[in-house]
């Protein structure tokens, strides 16, 4: 048994004075009540063993149990379930941790949340959840008695029950965590800005081998403790995976220390498996680790110290499965992968089996942690905090309670001015960036905006936000750094994990934020979002749960501009995956300038419970819409652009020129001004789409159109040639059930790239305004023969383009030079 102190807590000192620096920096914190270390309640083990034990048998029973909840009778086969699913192996620690959580959140008055890194200890966390009665106050049909225990096991992993993960039905919880990784930078995510909030995160021993967990060790980097709240990892090393070791926890102590103290924390081990020893040290540990944090943030908002401290952290070193079957068939299980998931997989089956759950659940003494109507005894609740300060219930992990809507300015303040389409250019993210560091200095005081990315804020023309705030940082400076402030708001690590996951924690929070990310790597989060888009998707049908601030991508950088960075920067495709996603939570808008992109922006940042993904340019782009028609048109989705087109609505269109994305749109314009010199009688429509979602049918997505409105805009049986921002079977995917789909010919980006000129790039993949001229020609009846010359013109001007780029470097200059003049 061991249980070592965190020893010294030596002050770090680095070459800057922390203190704040910052044109808009504001004077440090005043002393907080909180910060002050209260008088401790003498330590009650039994109480907390009593607490401990029940939340084992509970966890226990959910997994094996349908009736006789409290052992009223012998075990029989029909009171087990038919399908035995579920995790035991973490379930002992986490209900540990959440233990000694109760004992110093009730004794200290602590605001604390919980982020489950093991989610799938969901038995360990929905027991404690329905011990201190949160769970019934949600869920009235699940009491704290002996029926309510009953329904609590026989829905657990149940049909028309709940999941076996800590998922969003569970009260208290933001994590699922049924992909591994992501739970500290959800932690640090939750605790930025919100600096009287404690925020605990367990780590699985497992998880800590991923990626993204190994990157999120340094968001103690980026943690102001004036500013912020806490985050205490306890790294929970039980030793096992599903079937085989973890590497930290056959690290020889020694590394495993100069590992995590060279992280940034010092580590307090907890080591054991007799469970008086464990309480004992454990309730050491966190009172050690409590105080040392409420020194820090004193120390810090006082002004008294300076440089980036050591923040403490957990060690918990206990048998995977502790306290259950030790050996089943001969085989060692307590202590061992075995104990992962079900230890007795044959219950029903198999008399022994029976025998050893009866005795391993009547292990706990359940007749002195349950009276005979099933309610916990006064014992077990004793260590439980009352209120919202019960885990279960903080309005943290229901951060709708507590989200105030952005003051957006308004955006004439911001707008370009537009006399006529296409006279003048703007890079569209230099524009936004204005708007963005007013929102930013605009919640300086209540501090519940962010804007994350991955090195790339300036790269993406958003350099605005630097008038207003700096970019977080805690670590060492140098006289050459810039815009680096340990209170800034922007923040910025090569690790789109990290900035996903501090995002996703922060939102779920219930605060605001934006992530700018090179539209080719964001796919490094696919993953991520798609366990968040879920999350959304269910908490959205839980009516318990307030809408979260929506999650928002602002993708640039993009395919079509990578005039030095080449294929590896090329990659449309995160589109695709989003909108594979559930319709009620996605969100796809492609804005074709400046203004366009100012009014989705304006939506976005004020809508709740989705995911908005917007991919716009940071190069010069023409403006093509005034501030008041941009707002009509993102309204609309899409729309026709009567001024660019010939169709002059007195009978229907000889073909649609559709567009969708800023690159696509120029070339449908200029495909537009061709076909208005070269063939004047053919009738074009020019239609411009920024919301993806449009073309779906209105039964498969909220923004979807109807068939008649659909067929108004695009024609029932007109040729439709269509200019996309990404892959073009997307376009043909959401539109295959239309009627014109027939008709439908879709030009996008088919994995032709390279180091290039700008228009070289449209050329390669075909999407250039001289194939477009081309494809109408090719399908509009009767033009093939008439029209034969100006196709061959067309033909000519591309292979003429292929000579000129090679020979000079640049775009022909009909194209370099073009602006709309029609």
């Amino acid at each position: 048994m061991e249980a070592s102190p965190a020893g010294v807590w030596p002050e770090a000192v680095v070459p800057h004075d922390r203190r704040r620096t910052h044109r808009n920096a504001r004077p440090s914190r005043p002393e907080r009540e909180a910060d002050t270390v209260p008088e401790q309640r003498p330590l009650n083990l039994a109480a907390l063993d009593a607490h401990w034990r029940a939340a084992n048998y509970l966890a226990v029973g959910q997994i094996y149990l349908m009736a006789n909840p409290l052992l009223t009778e012998p075990l029989r086969p029909e009171h087990i379930k038919p399908r035995l699913l579920g995790h035991w192996g973490t379930s002992p620690g986490l209900n540990l941790v959440h233990t000694h959580l109760n004992r110093v959140i009730k004794n200290r008055g602590l605001d604390a949340l919980c982020i489950w890194g093991p989610g799938h200890g969901g038995p360990a966390v929905l027991a404690n959840s329905w011990l201190e009665g949160t769970y019934s106050g949600i869920y009235p049909d699940i009491a704290r008695d002996a029926e309510g225990m009953g329904r609590l096991f026989r829905q657990f992993s149940f049909p028309g029950g709940v999941p076996s993960h800590v998922a969003p039905e569970t009260p208290g919880s933001i994590h699922e965590g049924g992909e591994l990784g992501y739970s500290l930078a959800h932690a640090y995510g939750a605790a930025l800005d919100n600096p009287d909030l404690l925020v605990t995160c367990v780590i699985g021993d497992g998880e800590a081998e991923t990626g993204p967990l190994a990157a999120s060790w340094h968001s103690n980097k980026f943690l102001d403790p004036v500013h912020d709240g806490a985050v205490l990892p306890v790294l929970h090393l039980n030793g096992y995976k599903i079937a085989n070791p973890t590497v930290l926890s056959r690290l020889p102590k020694a590394e495993l220390d100069s590992l995590l103290r060279g992280f940034g924390h010092e580590p307090a081990y907890v080591t054991g498996s007799d469970p008086q020893e464990v309480h004992r040290a454990m309730a050491h540990a966190m009172d050690q680790a409590l105080d040392r944090i409420a020194a820090l943030q004193h120390a810090a908002r006082t002004g008294q110290a300076t440089g980036r401290p050591p923040w403490p952290m957990i060690v918990l070193r206990t048998p995977k499965g502790w306290t259950g079957p030790a050996i089943v068939d001969g085989n060692p299980v307590e202590g061992t992968w075995r104990a992962h998931q079900v230890p007795l997989a044959s219950v029903r089956e198999n008399p022994d089996h029976l025998r050893q759950l009866e005795a391993w659940l009547r292990s706990y003494r359940p007749d002195e942690l349950f009276d005979t109507d099933g309610r916990p005894t006064a014992q077990v609740l004793d260590c439980i905090p009352e209120g919202n300060r019960r885990l279960g219930a903080t309005a943290h992990a229901n951060g709708g309670l507590l989200t105030r809507a952005l003051p957006v300015p308004p955006l004439e303040h911001f707008a370009v001015p537009v006399d006529k389409p296409g006279a003048t250019t703007h890079e569209p993210t230099r524009v936004l960036g204005g708007l963005l560091a007013q929102i930013m200095a605009d919640t300086a005081e209540r501090r519940d905006f962010r804007v994350v990315g991955p090195d790339e804020t300036a790269s993406n023309r958003l350099s605005a936000l630097f008038e207003v705030t700096g970019k977080a940082w805690q670590a060492d400076t140098l006289p050459t750094d810039e815009h680096l402030a340990p209170d800034g708001r922007v923040m910025e690590i090569l690790s789109e994990h990290s900035c996903q996951g501090w995002l996703e924690g922060y939102t779920l929070t219930g605060r605001h934020g934006l992530f700018s990310c090179y539209e080719a790597f964001v796919h490094i989060v696919d993953s991520m979002v798609n366990q968040h888009i879920k999350w959304l998707k269910t908490a959205r049908r839980l009516p318990w749960r307030a809408p979260v601030p929506s999650l928002n991508y602002l993708l640039t950088s993009h395919v079509w501009r990578q005039d030095h960075n080449g294929f590896s920067h090329q990659d449309p495709g995160f589109v695709d995956h989003v909108l594979n996603k559930s319709p009620e939570v996605v969100r796809v808008y492609l804005p074709p300038d400046a203004n366009t992109l100012l009014s989705v922006t304006d939506h976005v940042l004020s809508s709740r419970d989705y995911v908005n993904v917007i991919v716009a340019g940071k190069q010069p782009c023409f403006d093509w819409l005034s501030m008041d028609e941009a707002r009509v048109h993102c309204a609309r989705g899409a729309g026709i652009w009567e001024w660019a087109g010939t169709d002059d609505g007195s009978r229907a269109p000889d073909v649609v020129l559709a567009c969708a994305g800023d690159v696509p749109t120029q070339e449908v314009l200029a495909a537009a001004s061709l076909l208005r010199r070269h063939l004047p009688d053919v009738a074009v429509r020019v239609v411009n789409v920024v919301d993806m979602t449009r073309l779906l049918p209105r039964e498969e997505h909220p923004h979807g159109m109807g068939d008649s409105e659909y067929e108004a805009l695009f024609t029932p049986d007109k040729p439709v040639i269509f200019a996309y921002h990404g892959y073009p079977w997307l376009v043909h995917r959401l539109a295959y059930r239309r009627s014109g789909h027939a008709h439908l010919h879709v030009r996008g980006y088919k994995e032709a790239g390279t180091t290039t000129t700008p228009f070289d790039m449209v050329v390669r993949n075909d999407l250039d305004r001289y194939r477009l001229v081309m494809d109408v020609i090719d399908r509009v009846p009767g033009l093939a023969v008439r029209a034969a010359a100006v196709r061959q013109t067309m033909a000519d001007t591309r292979t003429r383009h292929h000579a000129w780029i090679r020979e000079h470097g640049t775009d022909l200059p009909e194209v370099a030079d073009w602006t709309w003049t029609d």
